[in-house]
C-alpha cells in the first residue's frame, strides 16, 4: 500500500462510521424515551452485559454510566451463567448487547431474569432476534455494513452500539440535573478531580498572608506590601475592608512610563479601580477563566459585603493542578 492507500482506507473507514450514526440517529424511536424511563425508575443498578467485542463496548458504556449519575457495572455473561448472577437483585435492571441478538451466552440469562422478573433493555443490530424480542425495550443499533471490508470485523457496528450508549447515559445526566458538583464526586482523583472540586477558598491567601492597604497609603507603602506578600499585586480597600481597587506589577510600570514622581504619590491616585474580583465559594476553574478572558493575572477574593477575604494569582493554580 501506498501512502495514498492508507489514507483512502481511513476516509472510508471513518465515512462509513458516519454513516452508520447517520442510521441509527434516524431509527431512534419511543423506544429509546421508554428504555430512559425504566431505568431512570429503576431502585437498583444497571448490569450491563455483552460477549465478545459487545461485551468491551458494554464495559464502556456501564463505565459511562456510572460517571454520570446512573450506578451500574458490567457483568460477563459467561460467568454469569457460572455464579455471578448472584450479583443481580430483584431491583436491578439488565442492559444486554449482542449485535446478532443471538450471542448464546447473552440469551441463554433471558430465562432466568425474566423468572427474576427483572426488566431487560436489549441493544442489538437486530430488530427482529430472540434478544431483541424478549427484551421489555429494544434499542435498535441496525447498520446497513461493517467499514471492515470484508464486512466482518466488528468496526461500523461496534461504533453504533457505543454511541447509543453515549446518548442513553447523556439523557440521563439531563433527566437527572446532574451537574459538575455531582461529577466532581465521581472524579475525585487525578487532574479532573481538582479542577471540578477546588474552590478559591482552598487555595487563596487569606489573613496576614493577603496583600492589601487602605487607600490613603503612599505607593510606597503598597509597594512594600506587595513585596512582602509575593503575588505581584495589592487590594486597595477602604476602612470598612471594601475592595476599591488593585495596584499591580503591571500598574508600577505604566506609573514609571509617566515620569511620575513615586515618593509623593497616593496609591489611590495610581490604582487600578473596579477591579475584577471573585467569591470564595466560586470554584477554582472559575477563576482561571475569569483570569484567561480578562487577560490578568491575579484576583481579589471578595465576601457578598464586598470586602476583600483573600487573594490569588495564576502561580496559585498552576500549583494546585487547576490548569
Amino acid at each position: 500500500m501506498t501512502t495514498t492507500d492508507y489514507l483512502a482506507s481511513a476516509q472510508r473507514t471513518l465515512q462509513l462510521e458516519i454513516e452508520a450514526l447517520q442510521e441509527v440517529l434516524s431509527q431512534l424511536d419511543q423506544d429509546f424515551i421508554t428504555a430512559c424511563e425504566l431505568i431512570l425508575n429503576c431502585k437498583g443498578r444497571i448490569i450491563v452485559t455483552g460477549m465478545g467485542k459487545s461485551g468491551h463496548i458494554g464495559n464502556k458504556i456501564a463505565a459511562t454510566l456510572a460517571s454520570t449519575g446512573t450506578p451500574s457495572f458490567f457483568m460477563h455473561p459467561g460467568e454469569a451463567s457460572h455464579g455471578d448472577l448472584g450479583m443481580v437483585t430483584r431491583s436491578d435492571l439488565v442492559l444486554a448487547l449482542s449485535n446478532s441478538g443471538e450471542t448464546h451466552e447473552v440469551t441463554s440469562l433471558l430465562p432466568l431474569l425474566k423468572r427474576l422478573g427483572i426488566p431487560i433493555i436489549g441493544l442489538t443490530g437486530a430488530p427482529n432476534s430472540t434478544l431483541a424480542q424478549e427484551a421489555n425495550v429494544h434499542l435498535n443499533a441496525s447498520i446497513s455494513r461493517e467499514a471492515c471490508p470484508l464486512n466482518l470485523a466488528p468496526t461500523s457496528s461496534t461504533t453504533a452500539a457505543l454511541a447509543l450508549g453515549d446518548a442513553l447515559a447523556i439523557a440521563l445526566l439531563q433527566a437527572r440535573g446532574f451537574g459538575p458538583d455531582d461529577f466532581a464526586m465521581s472524579h475525585p482523583g487525578g487532574s479532573l478531580g481538582r479542577k471540578l472540586l477546588l474552590r478559591v477558598s482552598d487555595i487563596m491567601h487569606s489573613g496576614p498572608a493577603l496583600p492589601a492597604v487602605l487607600s490613603s497609603a503612599s505607593l510606597r507603602e503598597a509597594l512594600f506590601e506587595m513585596t512582602e506578600k509575593g503575588l505581584g499585586f495589592t487590594c486597595i480597600v477602604n476602612e470598612q475592608q471594601r475592595l476599591l481597587g488593585v495596584y499591580t506589577d503591571g500598574d508600577l510600570r505604566r506609573t514609571l512610563d509617566q515620569g511620575l514622581d513615586l515618593r509623593n504619590l497616593k496609591v489611590a491616585d495610581v490604582m487600578t479601580q473596579g477591579s475584577k474580583n471573585i467569591q470564595a465559594d466560586a470554584l477554582a476553574a472559575e477563576a482561571v477563566l475569569l483570569m484567561e478572558e480578562n487577560k490578568i493575572s491575579a484576583l481579589p477574593v471578595i465576601n457578598a459585603n464586598q470586602q476583600v477575604i483573600g487573594a490569588l494569582n495564576m502561580h496559585d493554580l498552576l500549583k494546585a493542578g487547576v490548569i
